[in-house]
């Protein structure tokens, strides 16, 4: 097949599109058509955007031999500097040779853009894997630990590479990790992060030379950032980059497929120790999580050395499955052609925050700060930001409802209301619930927080020139809502109330007296749902899930949603407005935890395999 050879195009920022205003949502369909017809024209087939991240966009293609290849494109918007990074990327996986790894094609650059062409490592990465099985089986689990510590036995080894030094991934993480189901392998993906080790596994400096020693910088870190949801306290704090910064990664993947979570942050709470795991995997790993340094690197070592026993372990044949019951209602639907794209909508999370200081990453210039939490999450204690990403977790399902959190000093209080419409997902989604509601546990504060899931495609957006306009809504533009299957009657003493709670701290736009007149109105009518108002600007957003339960009142609920339409223009100032209604009031009472107890894979496989026949 002839060299093919990519053309100049453009690729937007990320944001679901249903989300995005007219001309942004143009932009990026325009750009990603074209930059689906430009590898069509270069011969490559079955062309799809495989992800996106922080610092660019991915696309995958096969050619005509049938082989599956990458194209990893730079954000257009980010500055020079990071930009120049793909090049790098490219140059340091280009010098690495690892079955695992997949090899660098050719590195592109047109006129700005940047361009990775690579192999396409086979099968679905584990964060999407881990949403569609929930926590991974133990014998899974210990398969995959092996194999990544043999991928970083690699890296770390000076003596596999050109430069004699090793080498740092630097954002180790459950969807960097490409796992193929019918051959049990996984690949090491997305080296966006990776660099030289500065120093070796050991602390010492890796220079092989005087003047390599001299010509090296020894105060400041070359290290890049990575997924703050997964890498260690040393990376995050700047620290000279080592092999050490893959071992974190490492533990928190290990720790995160485990338990179906996220993040790596809710091992105080959901304890490694508590996940079924072999006693000595569970024990490696929680101290790989330790805050302790020293801890944390004896663990690391004793996780290298105990290989060949992990390897020789034995257990089932079978991969174990556990089978937990939603601690908190789950309604499932059965799958509809409708597509979801699940939004989580938070508030009154402020009381979550030990402080408002978040200097701790305030100096640092990264462009992945932005699309986690530099603003606001830095501020929380570990367990608090695994409940932030446990709930967050929640919309990667087609889900759409409200949760109502409340904490007081005797234990916690969850009203809730979940639909699930896809029943094969319903194993993997009540494990995530489990995984909040525990989490939540183990937050020992008084407060609430409130969040609302809805599907961004029934997200209504008005435009208007400038801030010194009225949003005017289009002809024909209205609120959708669904009608219950089976009519509720109205048991006026169980009724959740749009404004029970007061006004929430963590929301910043205040609604005209009329529209919250009729919001009232509205409040009356027996349903369920939230409706967020969302003000830019240029722009405004209403989210919504509404389903009628009191079908007499069909009428009048279109009646009050046309009228908010119509008195739009009166919405001034900026941000955010929300209001949640659940269909009625069903609290489930929990008590405080520290740490869930310990739960250990059986000495003995045979018992698994026995209660299974």
């Amino acid at each position: 097949m002839h060299e093919n050879k990519l053309q100049h195009f453009y690729i937007a920022e990320e944001q679901s599109v249903y989300l995005l205003n007219t001309k942004d949502a143009t932009k990026l369909k325009v750009w990603v058509e074209l930059c689906q017809q430009q590898l069509s024209l270069l011969g490559y087939k079955n062309i799809a955007l495989l992800g996106k991240g922080a610092y660019g966009f991915v696309f995958n293609g096969d050619d005509d031999l049938g082989n599956a290849f990458v194209f990893k494109f730079s954000r257009m918007n980010l500055p020079q500097h990071v930009q120049d990074r793909l090049a790098e990327e490219a140059e340091i996986q280009a010098e690495l040779s690892h079955r695992r790894i997949p090899k660098v094609v050719k590195y592109y650059k047109i006129k700005r853009q940047s361009i990775v062409h690579m192999e396409r490592a086979p099968g679905v990465d584990l964060e999407k894997y881990s949403q569609q099985h929930g926590p991974l089986a133990p014998e899974l689990v210990v398969n995959i630990a092996i194999q990544l510590a043999e991928i970083l036995l690699y890296l770390r080894n000076p003596k596999k590479h050109s430069k004699g030094k090793p080498y740092v991934h630097g954002d180790i993480k459950p969807s960097n990790v490409v796992f193929n189901e019918k051959t049990g392998k996984v690949y090491l993906v997305d080296w966006g992060s990776a660099v030289v080790a500065q120093l070796d596994a050991t602390g010492q400096n890796t220079a092989n030379s005087v003047m390599d020693l001299m010509s090296s910088d020894l105060q400041n870190t070359n290290a890049r950032l990575g997924d703050v949801y997964f890498i260690g306290q040393d990376q995050i704090s700047g620290a000279m980059s080592s092999p050490r910064f893959d071992e974190q990664g490492l533990a928190a993947t290990i720790y995160a497929i485990a338990s179906g979570q996220s993040c790596r942050y809710g091992h105080q709470v959901i304890s490694p120790l508590s996940l079924g795991l072999p006693k000595l995997l569970a024990k490696i790993i929680d101290a790989m999580l330790s805050d302790d340094l020293k801890t944390r690197n004896s663990a690391g070592d004793y996780f290298f050395k105990q290989l060949p026993y992990l390897k020789r372990m034995v257990m089932a044949k079978q991969h174990t499955t556990f089978d937990a019951k939603s601690l908190i209602p789950v309604w499932l639907k059965s799958k509809t052609n409708k597509i979801f794209d699940t939004v989580v909508y938070g508030s009154r999370k402020s009381f979550l925050r030990e402080s408002t200081e978040s200097d701790e990453l305030n100096e640092i210039d990264d462009a992945q700060l932005e699309k986690y939490y530099k603003n606001f999450l830095m501020g929380m204690g570990d367990s608090e930001k695994a409940f932030i990403a446990a709930v967050g977790r929640l919309g990667n399902f087609p889900v759409v409802g409200g949760l109502a959190i409340r904490w007081q000093t005797d234990g916690i209080y969850i009203d809730s209301n979940l639909t699930l419409f896809d029943p094969n997902l319903n194993a993997s989604f009540q494990s995530a619930v489990n995984n909040m509601v525990h989490l939540a546990q183990g937050i020992h504060r008084v407060g609430m927080f409130k969040s609302c899931l809805f599907n961004a495609r029934n997200t209504l957006h008005v435009e208007r020139q400038s801030s010194e306009h009225d949003f005017i809504a289009e002809l024909g533009q209205e609120f959708s809502f669904e009608v219950s299957d089976v009519a509720e009657v109205d048991d006026i003493t169980r009724l959740h109330s749009y404004f029970e709670d007061g006004k929430d701290p963590d929301e910043y736009l205040y609604l005209p007296d009329e529209i919250m007149a009729v919001l009232a109105r509205l409040n009356l009518i027996h349903h369920t749902g939230c409706i967020i108002f969302e003000v830019l600007p240029t722009h405004l957003k209403i989210h919504s899930y509404l389903m009628l339960l009191n079908h007499e009142k069909k009428q009048e609920l279109t009646e009050c949603l046309a009228e908010i339409i119509t008195l739009l223009p009166t919405i001034k100032g900026q941000g955010i407005s929300g209001f949640m209604k659940l269909p009625y009031k069903d609290t489930r009472y929990f008590e405080h935890i520290s740490t869930l107890p310990e739960k250990y894979y059986p000495r003995n496989p045979k018992i698994i395999e026995s209660v299974k026949e």
